[in-house]
């Protein structure tokens, strides 16, 4: 395969790796690794050196496909655990790095993997650990075009299944039939796999990110679908709020607020507008409106490889282990409406997947924003 454009990921991440001040990474998020060498699987790592060397470990069984698939300068297959910490010393000696910093994924380790990874059999005692995070994400904000275009078709299959959600939606039809007439069509239209799938109906509406159950929908129920498939590696996200009858006047007049502040929301995005600004966009019309204390957390987040990346919010950026984000970079892939407007006895919401270009916004995830069928 072509090295292009992971070669100039690599020296990007080594220049910022420098300024950093890390020696090597040690890279176990799939996210990442797909990023920076073409591959991403758990059960393996990628070593990346300020010097802009690859190294892979993966599980003997998965070496060749990882060499059809992956751009690296060295690869080494483990039978288990204890060959997977043997590997990485062989990393280590290989490179020559016996002391200095290593950049961890901290926001994504859990504590045994994090022992794994630092064990005193795989890590040189002289190297001591940091946290990596911020510089991947960096590298990830802006997208290239390539991504863009893997992006919009993630878009294109979202919409598929969304249409084929909707339609299918009638009383007696549980949640989870729902999310699988959604994810049915998305496999059809080109979908890889997906992250969660939310369905909620009725007084679940009222959860800020509902998983499908077995209730049953009812007549007059408000449904929220929120999906997001993967498409050659990136995602996308839309979520649709629909009522299976006639909605009641006072969740039409909220829907149409939260529409009115979500698509208000969206028109102000550009190259250079801050994070805190947009959302604040979106939290003051639905203050105005009366609903300023039904609405729970931060309404906007990046998409990508994941379907939530940074740039995030600062305070929602802050536990997710991230800095606070800059003002937004051209070709940044945003989702507008992450959180919903949540009265009690039900919510509504409204999400689409949004290019920055410096004229204004791109929306990818182009389906009917309609309450009632």
């Amino acid at each position: 395969m072509s090295c292009h454009p992971f070669s100039e990921r690599v020296k990007r991440c080594a220049g910022l790796m420098k300024t950093a001040g890390l020696d090597v990474l040690l890279l176990a998020k799939p996210a990442n690794m797909a990023y920076l060498t073409g591959d991403g699987r758990l059960c393996a790592y990628a070593m990346i050196t300020n010097e802009g060397k690859v190294a892979l470990g993966v599980p003997s069984t998965d070496v060749e496909d990882v060499k059809r698939l992956a751009c690296f300068d060295h690869i080494a297959g483990f039978e288990d655990e204890v060959g997977m910490i043997h590997s990485i010393a062989h990393h280590f000696n290989h490179f020559g790095i016996q002391e200095g910093s290593l950049g961890l994924e901290y926001t994504f380790l859990t504590h045994s993997l994090m022992a794994m990874l630092t064990h005193p059999h795989g890590k040189p005692a002289k190297v001591v650990a940091k946290d990596c995070t911020p510089i991947l994400s960096e590298l990830r904000i802006a997208k290239e075009e390539g991504e863009i275009e893997r992006i919009r078709a993630a878009a294109h299959v979202a919409v598929s299944g969304m249409t084929a959600a909707v339609k299918a939606l009638k009383p007696g039809l549980t949640e989870s039939q729902v999310a699988a007439a959604a994810e049915y069509a998305m496999r059809h239209t080109g979908a890889d796999e997906f992250w969660r799938t939310y369905v909620c109906s009725g007084p679940r509406t009222n959860i800020a990110h509902g998983l499908p159950t077995q209730r049953r929908i009812e007549a007059g129920d408000l449904v929220m679908i929120d999906i997001h498939p993967i498409v050659n590696g990136y995602s996308a996200d839309i979520c649709r709020t629909v009522c299976v009858g006639r909605p009641a006047a006072e969740q039409q007049a909220a829907y149409n607020l939260y529409l009115q502040a979500q698509q208000s929301t969206i028109a102000h995005v550009r190259t250079g507008v801050g994070m805190v600004e947009l959302d604040e966009i979106l939290h003051g019309i639905i203050r105005d409106g009366g609903h300023g204390d039904h609405l729970f957390g931060p309404t906007i987040h990046g998409v990508g490889i994941e379907f939530e990346e940074a740039p995030l919010p600062p305070g929602h950026a802050f536990f997710h282990g991230e800095k606070a984000p800059p003002p937004l970079m051209t070709n940044a892939v945003i989702a507008v409406g992450n959180c919903g407007l949540y009265t009690g006895p039900w919510g509504v919401r409204v999400e689409d997947t949004v290019v920055v270009k410096p004229e204004g916004p791109q929306i990818l995830t182009d389906f009917v924003r309609q309450l009632e069928l």
